[in-house]
């Protein structure tokens, strides 16, 4: 007997009952509401495991409804839209802000029970983080970032995406990602000096994304040049990132000239995060509210003055340092209310982090904590350690820890740590 909690969102009293009784019978729990009044409030107490939303309805449409969970970080499970009109357009806006499907009505049976598998597995598999790009803040910087995104998502030109590490570049390729069709991010640039033409068929009709462009070298850089002459052919849209400055590289002879016009056509940038510090209390809080939800972190909140302190720092590494802030609060507060002082003193350990010996700058924040939590604190800072060391060259970094390679990407996956 399954114990999922499914919320069925819909005006018409027949289809929600339809609904209830079919997935009643398959051992699902099912909350019922009639209007996005109702499916706020039922969020606001706790998180279903999927939810079934309508588009068409009295009081706020299905896809307001979506963005506003999105932005306030509160679509941290799948959601499947379901409409009587159903259009193409539709069901593409539904899944860049973030749902998981979209079913048409009337919804046949099979296709109901199948989606509704789908989603829940999905919804484990991923513990949905629920970070897309609705979910880095709402001020007037990040509004114009989704507007330009929006105005170019079905163009098939190259975009090269320039900002600071940790600023958010993948969750604007993602977004510029057509649902349904290949997402390809080679870990190796080699790749592309030496099977161009495999990594085209793998993201044949899909998007290929390229996350530090500035590190390729001539080898490489040719064979992006080669890629680039046939993403037509292969329909393919290729999204490049660079923290770099590449007119800078062109200049010394470091970046291939041609290549770089070629990448510029189209050039976005992305804000740091102190350009739009009056998202910060909102990012820090929905971080905050994942753990919790996960049952990663006990319950706990951040008091006024504590949001203030994220809000006045600088944030060098951007939203990845704000995210291991929140994550490193989370676990080591000695308080379910999270202090100025405890802010102020792990802003500091991130700064001496550098400088000092990881175990060292660990040590102190281990003591008080579960074995597991203190376990995951310390790889963290010890794998960021080595790969700071290294420069980010994975190959010394796996042979420094003693692990395989494959195994050590596995392991900075489930710590959360951007490897790039």
């Amino acid at each position: 007997m399954s114990m999922n909690q499914i919320l069925v969102v819909d005006d018409e009293i027949g289809i929600r009952e339809l609904l209830m009784e079919i997935l009643q019978d398959e051992g699902y729990r099912v909350q019922l509401a009639e209007n996005a009044g109702q499916a706020r409030q039922a969020r606001s107490l706790s998180r279903p495991d999927l939810v079934l939303l309508d588009i068409w309805m009295p009081d706020t449409d299905g896809i307001t409804l979506l963005k506003e969970w999105a932005s306030a970080g509160l679509l941290t499970m799948p959601v499947v839209m379901m409409s009587g009109h159903g259009t193409i357009d539709t069901a593409v806006e539904a899944t860049k802000i973030g749902a998981y499907d979209f079913l048409e009505k009337p919804i046949a049976l099979q296709k109901l029970l199948a989606t509704v598998g789908r989603a829940l597995k999905k919804g484990e598999a991923q513990n949905l983080q629920g970070l897309n790009i609705f979910s880095l803040g709402k001020s007037q910087l990040i509004t114009d970032l989704k507007k330009r995104l929006t105005q170019i998502a079905n163009l098939k030109t190259p975009v090269l995406l320039v900002g600071e590490r940790g600023s958010g570049a993948e969750l604007c390729a993602h977004f510029l990602h057509m649902p349904n069709t290949p997402w390809v991010e080679p870990q190796m640039f080699s790749q592309l000096s030496e099977s161009p033409n495999e990594l085209l068929q793998q993201a044949q009709d899909g998007l290929l994304y390229l996350h530090e462009v500035g590190d390729l070298n001539k080898q490489e850089q040719k064979g992006l040049l080669l890629l680039l002459s046939k993403l037509e052919k292969f329909n393919v849209r290729l999204v490049c990132a660079t923290t770099k400055d590449l007119p800078g590289l062109v200049e010394g002879g470091a970046f291939d000239a041609g290549l770089f016009r070629s990448l510029s056509v189209l050039t976005l940038p992305i804000p740091a995060l102190r350009m739009h510090r009056e998202d910060i209390p909102d990012l820090a809080n929905m971080l905050l509210s994942h753990m919790v939800e996960s049952k990663e972190s006990q319950p706990r909140e951040f008091s006024v003055a504590a949001l203030n302190a994220l809000r006045n720092h600088v944030w060098p590494g951007n939203m990845d340092e704000l995210s291991n802030v929140v994550r490193t609060l989370a676990l080591t507060a000695l308080h379910d209310d999270i202090t100025q002082e405890e802010v102020t003193s792990v802003l500091f350990q991130f700064k001496v982090e550098l400088s000092v010996p990881a175990p060292l700058a660990v040590q102190p924040i281990l003591l008080d904590v579960p074995l597991r939590e203190a376990r995951d604190v310390f790889e963290r800072v010890y794998f960021e350690h080595h790969i700071k060391l290294e420069s980010g060259n994975m190959s010394r970094v796996a042979e420094k820890v003693g692990l395989e390679r494959t195994h050590l990407y596995r392991k900075l996956k489930q710590l959360g740590i951007n490897f790039r």
